[in-house]
C-alpha cells in the first residue's frame, strides 16, 4: 500500500489509448487485432491511429488520405470516417464508468478524466487494474492509469503507463522512492510534461534543459523571470507542490460556435442559406445545454485558399436586439448577416456561426413585465424541440431553413453506424 501523507494529495489521471480508434473496434471484433485509422472532415487527413496502424507507420498522422489510402490498403489498414455522434456517447460512458471510482472527477477532454483520491488508502497499482477492467468490461475501451501527488505528476505518470509495457497499463509515481523516480524523470524528454509545447522545448533545450529532471530541478525562480508564472508553477507541481486544483465544472463558454467544410463546393445563396440555419440552429442548440444566452453573432464564409481562383473570406457581426437562445431568432439574424456578405461565382469550401457575448439565463435584462425573450411560447417550442432531439437523434426536428437534402453536407463515405444513438443503425439479429 503506497503512503501519502495527510496534507498531500493525490490524483488519477485516466486515459483512453487510441479513443476514436478504439470506439471503431467496440462493436467491431473482426477489428480487434487490426490496423484502424479514423479520418478528419470531409474524409481529409488521419487523425487518430490504433497502436496496429501505429506500429505500421507512425508518420501517418495528418497525412492526406488521398496519397496513403492505396499504400494503407495494401499494409491491411481498415479506415472509418469521425463519427463523432458515437464518440461523444462512448466518452459519456467513459466518464460516467470512471465517477464511481473517487468522490470527485474533472472531466479534462473526451477521452481524459482526472479523479482526486486524497484521504483514500488503497494499494494503487491494484485500484488501477480495477479501474482499467472495470471499464474494458463496462464499455470496451483499453485505458491507462497514472497517479501522482500532482495533476502534472499524474498526467506524465499516465504516459509512463502507455508506453512502458512492463507497467501493465498502471504507473503509480507514489510507490516509487525519490531516485527511482528521478532515475524515470532523467530518461523522458521535457516535452513530455503537460504544457510543454515544439516551441517552448526549443527554448528550455537552449537553457540546457532537455530532460524532466532537469526541469524539476531548476530554481523556480529563474524559470518565473524567463518563462511566467504558469511554467513556474509546472515545475512546482513537479516536486510536489500542488498548484493546479481540480476542476469538477466546466468554465463558462466565453462564444458557441458551429462550423463544418462543405462536402461538395457551394456557390448559391440557396446552399449557403441551408448551410448557415444548419450551423445557427446548432449554435443554438448548444447554447440552451449550456443554459446560456447570445447578445451577438458572427457568421463567415470563405472559400478555400489553395483554390486557383482568388482567395475570397467574408465576415459580419451583428449584435441582437435582446440576448437570446432562441434559434429562430438567431437563425433569422445569421440569414441577415449572409445576405451582406454573399458574392455570386464564388465556390465557397466553409461557413460558420459564432455566438458571441454570452451572458449566463440568469443576468438576462427583463422587460418592463419581467419577462424575457426565454419566456412564452417561444422558450417552449426551443424545450420542445431539444427534447425531442435528444429522445429520438439530433435533427429528428429542425428548422425548414436547414434545408432536406443538403448537398453541401460533410462527407463521411466511411462512416460507422451509430451504434449508441440510432436504433435503425444497430446491426439486424441474425
Amino acid at each position: 500500500m503506497s503512503f501519502i501523507s495527510p496534507n498531500k494529495r493525490l490524483y488519477a489521471l485516466c486515459d483512453a489509448n487510441s479513443f476514436y480508434a478504439s470506439c471503431e473496434k467496440v462493436f467491431r471484433p473482426d477489428l480487434k487485432s487490426k490496423p484502424v485509422v479514423v479520418l478528419s472532415n470531409n474524409d481529409g487527413c488521419v487523425v487518430a491511429q490504433s497502436k496496429e496502424a501505429k506500429e505500421l507507420i507512425e508518420l501517418w498522422m495528418c497525412r492526406p488520405w488521398f496519397e496513403i489510402e492505396e499504400q494503407a490498403k495494401k499494409l491491411g489498414i481498415v479506415a472509418f470516417s469521425s463519427n463523432y455522434e458515437l464518440y461523444a456517447n462512448m466518452s459519456n460512458r467513459f466518464m460516467t464508468t470512471l465517477r464511481q471510482f473517487a468522490p470527485r472527477q474533472e472531466v479534462y477532454s473526451i477521452d481524459e478524466s482526472f479523479l482526486e483520491l486524497t484521504g483514500m488508502k488503497r494499494n494503487w497499482i491494484e485500484y488501477g487494474q480495477e479501474i482499467k477492467d472495470t471499464v474494458m468490461q463496462w464499455t470496451g475501451l483499453p485505458i491507462c492509469v497514472g497517479f501522482g501527488t500532482t495533476k502534472t505528476l499524474a498526467k506524465l505518470a499516465n504516459h509512463c503507463a502507455k508506453k512502458q509495457e512492463q507497467m501493465r497499463g498502471v504507473c503509480d509515481f507514489t510507490s516509487m522512492t525519490n531516485s527511482e523516480l528521478d532515475n524515470l524523470m532523467q530518461t523522458l524528454p521535457v516535452s513530455k510534461v503537460w504544457g510543454i509545447g515544439n516551441k517552448l522545448e526549443a527554448k528550455l533545450n537552449k537553457l540546457g534543459v532537455h530532460d524532466v529532471l532537469r526541469l524539476k530541478r531548476a530554481n523556480p525562480k529563474r524559470i518565473r523571470d524567463e518563462f511566467g508564472v504558469l511554467l513556474e508553477r509546472t515545475v512546482r507541481e513537479l516536486n510536489g507542490e500542488s498548484w493546479l486544483e481540480l476542476e469538477e465544472t466546466l468554465p463558462e463558454s466565453k462564444q458557441v460556435m458551429s462550423s463544418r467544410s462543405f462536402g461538395s463546393r457551394v456557390s448559391t445563396l440557396v446552399e449557403l442559406q441551408e448551410a448557415v440555419s444548419f450551423h445557427a440552429s446548432n449554435a443554438g442548440a448548444r447554447l440552451r445545454k449550456q443554459k446560456l444566452f447570445a447578445n451577438a453573432l458572427y457568421v463567415f464564409i470563405q472559400n478555400s485558399p489553395f483554390d486557383k481562383a482568388e482567395y475570397y473570406s467574408a465576415s459580419l457581426v451583428v449584435p441582437l436586439p435582446a440576448s437570446t437562445d432562441n434559434s429562430m431568432q438567431i437563425t433569422k439574424a445569421a440569414l441577415w448577416a449572409l445576405k451582406r456578405i454573399y458574392k455570386r461565382d464564388i465556390y465557397y469550401q466553409k461557413a460558420g456561426v459564432m455566438l458571441m457575448d454570452l451572458v449566463p439565463a440568469t443576468s438576462q435584462q427583463v422587460d418592463l413585465f419581467g419577462f424575457t425573450l426565454g419566456d412564452g411560447k417561444a422558450g417552449l417550442l426551443m424545450s420542445t424541440m431539444d427534447a425531442i432531439n435528444q429522445k429520438y437523434s439530433k435533427g429528428a426536428i429542425r428548422l425548414a431553413a436547414e434545408g432536406v437534402h443538403k448537398q453541401w453536407a460533410m462527407k463521411r463515405e466511411l462512416k460507422s453506424p451509430n451504434y449508441t444513438g440510432d436504433w435503425r443503425e444497430l446491426a439486424p439479429a441474425k
